[in-house]
């Protein structure tokens, strides 16, 4: 579509300054009233109100899961475990194996460094797959609550 008119800019050739003042009134920042999002909640309070009524504000939430924290023990732990509960007797014991109930203990995983001595059947909410071998390995079990 053709333009009827011509632009400012073609307009005032032969004007110093173009229809926009003395020297440097076009220039820089203080033109529009600062740089970016300054003044927003001042002299630039009606613009906002105007145009971005939501420009303020937070909005709505994010629904965080409920955090478990993790508390683990090594193998190497889990054996001295057992041996505190082999000498003073109160190691319970189901088909040759020695039964030891981690959550009881206020833990939720059994991690897999270190070595084990004797089989056991363990009760844990989570546990490695290294953990899991080396308890399998040695003729035990670990039970998932």
């Amino acid at each position: 579509m053709v333009v009827r008119r011509e632009k400012k800019s073609r307009k005032m050739h032969g004007y110093r300054n173009r229809g926009w003042g003395s020297i440097g009134q076009h220039r820089k920042s203080g033109s529009r009233g600062g740089r970016g999002a300054a003044g927003m909640h001042k002299h630039k309070w009606s613009w906002v109100m105007k145009y971005f009524k939501d420009w303020f504000g937070k909005k709505g939430f994010v629904p965080r899961g409920e955090s478990v924290k993790v508390r683990a023990i090594n193998i190497s732990d889990l054996n001295e475990i057992v041996k505190k509960m082999i000498q003073s007797n109160t190691a319970v014991t189901e088909n040759g194996k020695i039964v030891v109930d981690l959550s009881k203990m206020g833990i939720n995983k059994l991690l897999g460094s270190g070595s084990i001595e004797f089989p056991v059947k363990v009760l844990v909410s989570s546990y490695s797959k290294k953990a899991k071998e080396k308890v399998e390995k040695i003729g035990g079990v670990i039970q998932k609550i």
